[in-house]
């Protein structure tokens, strides 16, 4: 018994090309897309002389190869190639037998249940249904009734089938299938005698075989998880990393190993991966107060006034925000004297807190100071100085010298003689006088006010001569550099010319006194 040539070399160009069809480097999932399954069948003939479906003692064998390819993941091709030689004979005439040769070749659609839906993909039992159409070739040697009936046909074959494949690894798997073929209008046993439908002949194919996946898995950043099951694609190269493709993390903390300082330990992104258990962003390594949220530049202390001295450490836990503490964190107090700079108006030269932190004046100062009224004088009506008035506006141009902390308040004043415009101006001008020679002598411009106050401040009686001999002075009276000015607090308000001239203003000046003109008595009228 013989193929026919034409059909072999049929079947064989139609492996070839659906085997150059497919890439080498893909596979028979999404990676590998072509397999090749190789297997062994028992088939089982159906017809005329009885059926012999399900009994596996008159079962006859055939090798089958099935080229495949990967269209979707519920969806593959197929080329499936079977040789068998069916025989059999009639129950009740044994002298009516055949024997036939089978070569089938199915164009297989093969229909996956493990398509994602129900069952994973790469699921270890993969359940699958197939149509096949195609052709079988059938050469027979049969003899009926004493007569031979052989016959060499074609038919148009149908095999529908179901069956299971165990996913072994990436390439291979065990499959077992079992389905049945229907050639059209084929005699597979001779018997003459024929059914209308045309499928009397027919038979089925228990199928068991490996299938062998070729082709390399792509896997773009080479971490050896195939880019379908890398969760974490562009993973850098050499980097360890776990089924899912993803790079390690130990602790579990979100921060892969390879970035993690700390990859035993759970920590925090910010931290590279390290822990910090106060939360204030120092790492529990590096941070000497690991319980306490403190600052990174105390080691992770905590500083309650802020003023870069640890509360541990800090002997003055209260310092106001701003003030400048020493190592032990309390305020500086450069002159030693017990007034913190901060609070000292003089932080450089001790004095007690009573007066701010500044040197009093002594007595014999104080004294100068409060008779220099008496001996500064001026020409009649004038505000030029009188030669006499030189040694003790000297001794207080030593006094401003010596206590550089402190300004000094100069207040002109008249008496109520002549207009009030006139002596304004002139209260003005000696206090003027008085400031321009000490200026002179070099003491800042800025140390010493000068304020007028005519004759709105008497200290006596004007009602008589020595009264307003008491009135007609310039009072000089030192103050603390910033506080508010003697005179303002000993009599109220007024500009000094420094304030006059700032807003542009002319200072007040004199103007010659107006007569008053003589009272009329009344005419005495005669009797």
């Amino acid at each position: 018994m013989h193929l026919k040539p034409q059909l072999l070399r049929g079947l064989a160009l139609g492996a070839v090309m659906l085997g150059m069809a497919a890439p080498h480097s893909q596979a028979q999932t999404a990676d590998r897309k072509t397999a090749i399954s190789l297997y062994g069948s028992a088939y089982q003939y159906k017809g005329n002389y009885g059926s012999y479906f399900w009994d596996f003692s008159k079962s006859n064998g055939g090798p089958g190869i099935t080229f495949n390819r990967y269209l979707s993941s519920g969806l593959d091709l197929g080329l499936a190639l079977g040789y068998t030689e069916l025989k059999g004979a009639q129950t009740s005439n044994k002298a009516n037998s055949f024997s036939t040769n089978v070569v089938h070749g199915n164009l297989a659609f093969k229909f996956k249940l493990n398509n994602g839906w129900a069952i994973k993909e790469d699921a270890f039992i993969q359940p699958y249904l197939t149509i096949a159409p195609g052709l079988a070739y059938l050469s027979r040697e049969a003899t009926y009734r004493g007569r031979a009936t052989d016959e060499n046909a074609t038919s148009f074959d149908l095999m529908g089938a179901a069956g299971i494949n165990f996913r072994l690894s990436d390439g291979v798997g065990l499959f077992i299938q079992t389905g049945q073929h229907i050639p059209f209008g084929a005699n597979i046993d001779g018997d003459p005698v024929r059914d209308d439908n045309r499928i009397d002949d027919r038979y089925l194919q228990h199928s068991a075989g490996l299938t062998f996946a070729f082709g390399k898995t792509m896997d773009e950043d080479k971490d050896g998880v195939s880019d379908k099951k890398d969760k974490c694609p562009g993973t850098p190269a050499g980097v360890a990393v776990d089924p899912n493709g993803c790079p390690l993390d130990k602790d579990g903390d979100g921060i892969p190993d390879y970035q993690d300082k700390c990859p035993d330990v759970k920590g925090v992104a910010a931290l590279q991966g390290c822990p910090d258990r106060d939360g204030d962003g120092v790492t529990d390594a590096e941070d000497k107060c690991p319980d306490t949220p403190g600052k990174a530049e105390l080691a992770g202390c905590p500083d309650a006034d802020n003023d870069g001295v640890t509360d541990a450490d800090d002997k003055c836990p209260d310092t106001p925000a701003g003030v400048q503490v020493d190592a032990s964190g309390c305020p500086l107090d450069r002159d030693g004297d017990g007034v913190p700079d901060f609070q000292d108006r003089c932080p450089d030269r001790a004095g007690p807190a009573s007066n701010k932190g500044c040197p009093e004046i002594k007595a014999e100062a104080k004294k100068i100071l409060n008779e220099a009224t008496k001996y500064i004088n001026f020409d009649f009506n004038k505000a030029t100085l009188k030669a006499s008035s030189y040694p003790k506006l000297e001794q207080m141009v030593q006094i401003m010298n010596d206590y550089p902390d402190y300004s000094l308040s100069i207040a002109g004043h008249t008496d109520s003689k002549g207009a009030d415009d006139f002596n304004l101006g002139l209260s003005y001008e000696r206090a003027a006088s008085a400031r321009a020679y000490m200026l002179s002598k070099g003491i800042p411009a800025e140390r010493i006010e000068a304020r007028g106050y005519g004759e709105t401040k008497p200290i006596a009686t004007n009602a008589t001569a020595a009264g307003q001999a008491l009135n007609r002075r310039v009072d000089f009276d030192p103050f603390l550099t910033g506080e508010t000015n003697a005179a303002e607090v000993k009599y109220g308000a007024a500009p000094t010319i420094q304030e006059i001239k700032a807003q542009g203003k002319a200072v007040p000046t004199r103007k010659a006194p107006m007569k008053k003109a003589p009272v009329r008595k009344a005419p005495v009228k005669r009797k």
